[in-house]
């Protein structure tokens, strides 16, 4: 028996090298696009990748998340630059992407992974690697990833399973960029500064309508931000789409989603959302954000490899042009620390132009639900059709706050928590360490305020509408100041304009403030009340 065994011992040895996998292939490619791995798959890939490319690949743990696991990142150079300190020291673009802020839009993670080794192994694009520095985090939302489920997302077509939309902590990281409020938030905003990219990318998947535009990209600035920065915003995007139609691709350059819910006929807008979004979030930056849309009704298959397109378009492109990009963020970068960017825009709207386009959707009709009494729409996938839409393609600025000469003051009181949020986000700021008496300062004031009825991300937000009024505040020990003579001036004016969509106040941090606290009988007023009544009618 034990020469038997050993002369078996060769044949089952290349037979389980002939079942193995391919190196670096991941549980959706075995599977033939079906399934996705979990979290388990990329962290040994992230172990693997340095191992297969040796000096190419780093893995970074970027923190540990609320349920213990690893945020992890894979950084991609073919000549090794692989840390921050080296990419600056090149002057070498960055592009950072990453997949899974919502775990269940996972097209992302598989598409990564793919692109990454058919990159390093010279299969795709060669030399791409040698001029800008790919970093991607597979899973960005790692504790929502684990929540494995196959009825996350029911009107998407694969994988089997997925995870959840949002974290352990039920926080929707697409909405935390500004306020950051979860622990991942922080780890993201802390390796992202540090890295600086010039491009950052967010890979999702769109809920929606049926349709057969297959992709969106949304990238900022275009028709808003910078000037400077805008024409090469538009054009990265014409470039993008070019390649995108000739791999058979019908991207788009809005996000689509109908003006009016589940109405086709109301059409589309080009929208400019708040820095809660992360693709706004790194436009205001002024550096360059993207927002990809994949389309649920498409096979799993169909949509990694959209996403795995418009990434290995992106990082052509970047490679290519890199050094011009860099030379206007640099410009729009020097602008901010001298103090000329005296006004900044916190929110846009649509203009009033209207334009009709053809788009590609199918054959559908409305009708009276006899289940919920409501008029709903039954798709026919079967018959593709053109429809006639109006479509709003310009936007102008809604609100806008001038910045204050110096920059902005935070109370001792509220120094403990505002400043962990602007060293996340790398803000220079200042305590001070010796008191000012009677300082010549502005305050707002606002008798016009509304809290929103109901919570939004564990907040109860503030609407308050007011004015800056001249006034003269004791500064203690410990007030902050936060200049808004620096890099990440549009931030600052974010955080601390109440007018702003995702300022602090407007997010209800300081609502307390709003709140009355003290009080007088009435009977003490009714006295009082007549005291004035007689000497002033």
């Amino acid at each position: 028996m034990w020469y038997q065994a050993g002369m078996l011992l060769p044949t089952l040895a290349a037979l389980v090298l002939t079942q193995a996998p391919p190196p670096l292939t991941t549980v959706s490619e075995q599977s033939g696009w079906k399934r996705t791995g979990r979290y388990a798959e990329a962290e040994s890939l992230c172990r693997a990748f340095p191992k297969a490319f040796p000096g190419k690949v780093r893995c970074d743990t970027i923190g540990t998340t609320p349920e213990g696991r690893p945020l992890l990142a894979l950084v991609a150079s073919a000549d090794g630059t692989l840390t921050p300190a080296a990419a600056a020291r090149k002057q070498r673009p960055v592009v950072f992407f990453q997949g899974g802020i919502h775990s269940g839009e996972i097209d992302g993670k598989d598409a990564g992974f793919w692109l990454l080794r058919d990159l390093l192994a010279g299969k795709e694009q060669p030399g791409v690697l040698k001029r800008v520095t790919a970093v991607f985090v597979p899973v960005f939302n790692v504790d929502g990833h684990e929540r494995f489920n196959p009825n996350h997302r029911p009107n998407q077509v694969g994988p089997e399973e997925m995870g959840f939309r949002v974290t352990a902590q039920n926080l929707n990281l697409n909405r935390d960029y500004v306020k950051a409020d979860a622990p991942e938030t922080v780890l993201l905003l802390k390796y992202l500064n540090a890295w600086d990219p010039l491009v950052y990318v967010d890979l999702h998947v769109t809920d929606g309508a049926k349709f057969e535009p297959d992709v969106s990209v949304g990238l900022k600035p275009q028709k808003s931000g910078p000037p400077g920065l805008r024409a090469l915003g538009t054009k990265l995007v014409d470039e993008l789409f070019t390649g995108l139609t000739a791999q058979g691709h019908q991207p788009l350059r809005f996000y689509p989603s109908f003006r009016v819910d589940d109405d086709p006929t109301s059409g589309f807008a080009y929208g400019v959302p708040p820095p809660r979004f992360s693709h706004a979030f790194w436009s205001v930056h002024h550096r360059f954000g993207v927002l990809v849309e994949t389309h649920s009704w498409k096979n799993y298959e169909q949509r990694v490899k959209a996403t795995r397109d418009v990434l290995e378009g992106l990082l052509k492109l970047v490679a290519r042009d890199g050094a011009a990009l860099q030379a206007a963020v640099k410009a729009e970068d020097q602008r901010a620390v001298a103090g000329q960017v005296r006004e900044v825009v916190l929110g846009w709207k649509n203009t009033s132009k209207r334009e009709a386009i053809a788009f590609k959707g199918y054959a559908y009709e409305r009708l009276p639900s006899d289940i919920s009494g409501q008029p709903y729409i039954r798709y026919d996938d079967t018959q593709p059709q053109t429809w006639k839409v109006p479509y709003l393609p310009d936007v102008e600025p809604a609100v806008t706050a001038k910045l204050p000469e110096g920059g902005y003051l935070v109370s001792a009181a509220h120094a403990a928590w505002v400043a962990p949020k602007l060293a996340a986000h790398g803000i220079a700021f200042q305590r001070l360490t010796r008191a000012v008496p009677a300082a010549k300062v502005e305050s707002f004031h606002s008798k016009d305020f509304q809290f929103q009825v109901r919570t939004n991300e564990g907040h109860q937000g503030l609407t308050a509408k007011g004015e800056w009024r001249p006034d003269t505040q004791d500064l203690p020990v410990g007030t902050l100041y936060v200049p808004v003579a620096q890099k990440n001036v549009q931030l600052v004016a974010h955080l601390f304009e109440p007018a702003g969509p995702d300022s602090l106040l407007t997010w209800g941090f300081f609502n307390a403030h709003f709140e009355q606290k003290e009080y007088i009988e009435d009977y003490v007023l009714e006295p009082f009340a007549r005291e004035l009544l007689a000497k002033d009618a």
